[in-house]
């Protein structure tokens, strides 16, 4: 679930660019980096998984631009059938 980390302080811009990383790195299977220089290894895991990361993106664009990306919908339904006495 969406936390709306991405809702304060980014542009609609912003996200969309964080969302076709998280996108492109999805694609490719990338959520660890690992590389070496002059014998030392280091290695590095992204703060967010990327499905995380995701569902930030969907979050804070229904947020910045409800207009365009739409707010959530809820849909309910009920039924009440006639009780006889």
């Amino acid at each position: 679930m969406a936390q709306g980390l991405f809702t304060v302080g980014f542009t609609v811009a912003e996200v969309l660019r964080i969302q076709a990383k998280a996108k492109d790195m999805l694609m490719e299977g990338k959520t660890l980096m690992i590389w070496a220089d002059s014998g030392s290894n280091a290695t590095k895991q992204f703060p967010m998984t990327v499905k995380e990361t995701l569902d930030e993106c969907v979050h804070a664009l229904r947020v910045l631009d409800p207009a365009t990306y739409g707010r959530r919908r809820r849909v309910a339904s009920s039924f009440i059938n006639h009780l006889a006495k």
